[in-house]
């Protein structure tokens, strides 16, 4: 394995490119009681069309059937339970499906490498019949259904809607209830074979663990050894550079009003070092814009206009990316009019670099921290490493970063002819 030491956090991480074409990075913690393991695949709800290694047709699939394989994979061959088996030695497991990635994970306390062998086992294990597949269709409905009703998902969606024409990064990561019924073992299978591969896949453990044993029982439990020897090609639509909407109102039963506030990006297209420098840039750049010892934050907190729901993302990604900032308002409108303005005003009067230097050693700050939250920093870890980024280069990319950059930054990212606000408001016919 390949050894790698971080000097200015002290933390050491372990590498291994396995002949199955897995990813494996391990990351002993002696000083903890617990452990996590993240498996993921580089699979999302966007990657509804793509071609398939030594394959020359087109193979174009329903929406949402990402999500819907991810709960497929619960299903056992030999009908048992896998979270039974989690149980059995005190692991506590989970999954998730986003934009770009599946993700297959457990915690332990103990056990973890009997934990390690059952999460490599049962996503290995793929297991569709016509009947299961046609049973799921019902409960992932139903929770098509609860989405639909939720405010938060709504805000979200129609906030993406805003800012995409045709990425598929605006379709409901489930799918809708027309899609996921085109969708039958076939599929899923066809599905699996292409992006299960591990060639396209990562595994994460960090934990009190020892990192050789760890790789044995890795390396033991390997069961597809043929990896792809080239990569899959995703096929994604044509972005124009406008927005597709301004504004969107929504009424739904809540007791306050929500608001998503963003702007499209269209410095896309990389990955790597380079995207690595830029989500560090946009950290700083958002915190000196909307952290709460900014002048906007205590403006707006100042006027009543937010409260200690309201928070800030950028979102990384190689085919696309926003920034967005979201909260609850009694008044959504005048809190966008406030940011607006307070942007035209950064941009006749700039920034001073003071804050600059602040606000970067607070960001600094953070990462060491992060190092503290196993499963978050895992999560975030193995996110990076689909987009290509060790995050242990984290450093690296930071020390690079001057005032310049920011004030560079700024002026490329917020472009008023691309913010969108997507608001809720509360369905007072329904209350």
């Amino acid at each position: 394995m390949k050894k790698i030491i971080d000097k200015y956090s002290g933390e050491c991480l372990y590498f291994e490119k396995d002949k199955s074409g897995l990813s494996v990075y391990i990351m002993p913690r002696k000083d903890y009681t617990g452990s996590y393991a993240v498996f993921a695949t580089k699979y999302g709800s966007v990657d509804s069309e793509f071609i398939v290694p030594n394959e020359d047709g087109i193979t174009k699939v329903p929406d949402g059937i990402a999500h819907y394989l991810e709960h497929k994979m619960f299903d056992q061959p030999d009908g048992s339970n896998v979270f039974e088996k989690f149980s059995k030695y005190g692991g506590e497991a989970n999954a998730y499906t986003s934009f770009n990635m599946t993700a297959y994970l457990f915690s332990a306390t103990e056990h973890f490498y009997e934990n390690l062998e059952t999460l490599m086992d049962y996503v290995q294990s793929p297991y569709f019949t016509k009947e299961s597949v046609q049973k799921e269709q019902g409960i992932i409905a139903q929770e098509i259904g609860m989405y639909d009703d939720n405010a938060s998902w709504r805000l979200f969606f129609n906030f993406l809607g805003l800012l995409y024409h045709n990425n598929p990064v605006k379709l409901d990561i489930a799918g809708t209830v027309d899609s996921i019924s085109k969708i039958d073992e076939n599929l899923l299978y066809k599905c699996y074979n292409t992006f299960y591969n591990l060639s396209n896949m990562t595994l994460f453990v960090t934990g009190n663990l020892e990192p050789e044993k760890t790789l044995e029982v890795i390396q033991k439990n390997i069961k597809n050894t043929k990896p792809f020897d080239t990569e899959i090609k995703r096929i994604y639509p044509n972005e124009p550079k406008t927005v597709a909407g301004k504004f969107k109102t929504q009424k739904i039963s809540v007791s306050m009003p929500m608001f998503m506030i963003g702007w499209k990006d269209n410095d896309v297209g990389f990955s790597g070092k380079r995207l690595l420098k830029k989500s560090i840039e946009m950290e700083i750049l958002l915190e000196m814009i909307f952290g709460k010892g900014s002048a906007l934050y205590n403006e707006l907190y100042g006027a009543g206009l937010i409260n200690q729901s309201f928070s800030f993302e950028f979102a990384p990604q190689k085919e696309y990316s926003y920034i967005e900032i979201d909260g609850q308002s009694e008044n959504p409108k005048a809190v966008y009019e406030r940011v607006c303005a307070h942007i035209k005003k950064l941009k006749e009067r700039g920034f001073l670099e003071t804050d600059f230097e602040r606000i970067k050693k607070v960001i600094w700050g953070d990462y060491i921290r992060s190092f503290n939250d196993i499963e978050g920093y895992s999560n975030t870890f193995i996110t990076m490493s689909l987009l290509d980024i060790n995050y242990f280069d984290y450093f690296e990319e930071y020390q690079k970063i001057t005032f310049n950059d920011i004030l560079t930054r700024f002026s490329q990212q917020f472009c008023e002819d691309l913010c969108v606000m997507s608001e809720i408001q509360p369905d007072k016919e329904e209350n």
